[in-house]
């Protein structure tokens, strides 16, 4: 009898070339139903599935308990916050991801949006395009000068201290906050602990770094934003949930803060008309901070190797709920 993955984020054009080279096999059947929206679309597609593999899709008690045979659930990626990790582990199932895939790129695209906010580069393109060389210089002023200014990465984990490495090379000051790091580990990289409050009040630069969980969703809150300097800017590549996006909008109309850098948001795709989009102040990218083309086939051919793994009876390199080991489905 064949095993059966299932991909409940690609659509059925997809080739899958990388995750193919592990799984084309005779004794595999590799499904493309299309994008799965819906808890119900993803039961529907992984009913008799042995591995399925997943972007964004809403894994739920309910599928975990309708698809006897799911022995792993794999994400295309770092997070995890749309499996309910506690019902994968109750059902015996196994959820695999990449914690390690895309530290450099979105480290790199954190630094960027640093960057073309400090140097005020969507406002001078424009308005230089537009309106002319002295416009486009009538903006520079006030502009800090980045080296010695100092940026507050909330949250330490392998992306933020890849930025520190990028940022204190430019010659910044780099604080953070985590209370789940070790003392050591800030000292180890010329880090400085400090608590969320004084994290908002001494940064120039806040760059947000927080896995969306239940327990951060929503979590930078207009509370957060209003101990910010005026000239401050935020920056964030994580998750657009662990804001709530209306507080920070009202600082940024009301110009409480001097702008952002955003890559995700709390609604993805964005809606024609969201305020954020008619903002110059902020600078904008499509949730694409982990983009690279040798990195994406790296990571999908990460993936169809750990899906293979598993077939055999083995495990993902990374399990995200390891508490389900003592009890996984085989």
């Amino acid at each position: 009898m064949k095993k059966i993955v299932v991909h409940t984020g690609a659509g059925p054009d997809r080739v899958l070339v990388e995750e193919r080279e592990s799984l084309d096999r005779p004794d595999i059947e590799l499904r493309q139903p299309g994008r799965c929206g819906t808890p119900e679309a993803v039961l529907e597609a992984v009913r008799d599935a042995d591995v399925a593999l997943c972007g964004a899709e809403p894994y739920t008690d309910a599928v975990f308990a309708g698809a006897p045979k799911l022995k792993m659930v794999i994400r295309y990626g770092v997070g995890v916050d749309t499996i309910d990790l506690d019902a994968a582990t109750q059902h015996g199932v196994v959820v695999g991801y990449l914690p390690d895939f895309c530290i450099d790129e979105v480290a790199n695209h954190a630094l960027m949006l640093l960057l073309a906010c400090a140097k005020k580069v969507r406002l001078l393109d424009e308005a230089l395009r537009q309106e002319g060389w002295a416009a486009s210089k009538a903006l520079l002023i006030p502009m800090g000068a980045i080296t010695q200014e100092t940026v507050g990465l909330i949250a330490f984990g392998n992306i933020a201290r890849a930025m520190a490495k990028r940022c204190q090379a430019v010659g910044m000051q780099v604080i953070a906050c985590d209370p789940f790091v070790a003392p050591e580990v800030f000292a180890e990289a010329g880090v400085e602990a400090v608590s969320l409050e004084e994290l908002a009040a001494r940064s120039d630069y806040v760059s947000c770094h927080l896995p969306l969980s239940p327990k951060t969703k929503g979590f930078l809150t207009a509370e957060f934003f209003d101990r910010m300097k005026p000239s401050a800017y935020f920056i964030n590549t994580s998750r657009g949930g662990v804001v709530k996006e209306a507080d920070l909008i009202a600082v940024l109309q009301e110009k409480r803060i001097a702008g952002a850098g955003l890559d995700v948001f709390e609604v993805e795709p964005m809606a024609p008309g969201h305020p954020l989009l008619s903002m110059p102040h902020v600078t904008l990218t499509p949730h694409c901070a982990s983009y690279a083309d040798s990195t994406m086939e790296t990571q999908r051919r990460r993936i169809g190797r750990d899906a293979l793994k598993v077939l055999e009876g083995g495990l993902p390199d990374f399990v995200a709920n390891p508490a389900v080991l003592d009890h996984r489905r085989t």
